[in-house]
């Protein structure tokens, strides 16, 4: 607690030059007296507890000076508040869904990792704007940039292999993605762009794709996906739909001249744990900015001493009134 008027402090000595006069009062004997032949019946009968209503009267009238004092010189007590304002970034998935994506060397199976371990990356970022876009032959939004965390999650659920022409345009699903963040204005712009193949489809060279990004301000973490030398993957055959180990076949060249390009990042994931990991890094390499503004805040404290003023001044009125009268 502090006092914005503390000179006022100063009017306490004035309750304190009343105390003293009083005591001289009391000291000298100077209050008033009635003469009498003798004093003995008043000292047989002792003194009265209202004699002492007469001392009271006068502590309630000090205190309630000294509290109207304080109340003037204006109380307050400050505590430190904290602003914190979140700065996101913005980031779009760009997820391969290849008919590729389905083999079977990540749990329990390519896309199904990707998916589940990019929703765990969207719980742990509450502050970002994220959006996803799909890619094989063709590419497209499923999702554009959004804050609403359940929408994304159940959009990233519904990614499927068999939603458009199978292939790998990776130019035209990276263009994609930065076409959906070309009009942003946050600080950061991030692609994770995750293919487990060689871009053989598409009107966008990727480099060319690359460019573009580098161009807005979009950094692109490429991931290759998938684990080395031999994967099964389920074929369809006269007997049904069985697993054959096909060769993994990953342009890690050109997804590393991507990133390179745009100031990211190529990690090449092997399996569940791996992929999951990467997440992680790049979670720890693109920090949310936050700032953190101080202040005070000042709460006014004179009202509870003129209320205890007030209350002291009704009691020494009802004194007068009820009990004894009193000078």
């Amino acid at each position: 607690m502090f006092f914005e008027n503390p000179g006022l402090l100063w009017l306490l000595a004035l309750p304190a030059l009343l105390i003293l006069h009083y005591l001289w009062m009391e000291l000298a004997g100077r209050r008033p007296h009635l003469r009498v032949s003798s004093s003995l019946p008043w000292l047989s009968g002792g003194v009265s507890p209202l004699a002492w209503t007469r001392h009271l009267a006068f502590a309630l009238r000090i205190a309630a000076i000294c509290l109207i004092i304080i109340a003037l010189a204006r109380p307050r007590s400050s505590t430190e508040r904290e602003k914190t304002d979140t700065e996101g970034i913005d980031i779009v998935f760009a997820t391969d869904v290849s008919t590729s994506m389905l083999a079977r060397d990540f749990e329990p199976d390519r896309i199904s990792a990707a998916k589940d371990i990019a929703i765990e990356f969207i719980a742990q970022r509450p502050s970002d704007r994220m959006g996803i876009v799909v890619f094989a032959g063709e590419s497209y939004t499923q999702c554009p940039l959004t804050t609403d965390r359940a929408t994304l999650i159940n959009l990233m659920k519904d990614v499927q292999t068999d939603l458009i022409e199978d292939g790998t345009a990776i130019g035209n699903g990276l263009a994609t993605a930065v076409a959906r963040m070309k009009d942003s204005d946050a600080k950061s712009r991030v692609v994770i762009l995750l293919t487990d193949g060689v871009n053989n489809r598409g009107e966008i060279a990727p480099l060319t794709a690359a460019e573009i990004a580098k161009t807005y301000g979009v950094r692109v973490y490429t991931i290759g996906l998938g684990t080395m030398g031999m994967a099964p993957y389920p074929v369809m055959t006269a007997w049904g739909v069985q697993l054959q180990n096909m060769p993994v076949e990953i342009d890690e060249d050109l997804l590393k001249s991507i990133a390179e390009t745009t100031g990211g990042r190529y990690f090449r994931a092997t399996d569940n744990t791996k992929l999951s990991e990467i997440y992680s890094e790049i979670n720890q390499m693109e920090k949310v900015r936050t700032t953190v503004d101080s202040f005070p805040v000042y709460k006014e404290l004179f009202g509870r001493f003129a209320v205890w003023a007030l209350v002291c001044l009704l009691l020494e009125l009802a004194l007068k009134l009820f009990i004894r009268r009193l000078p």
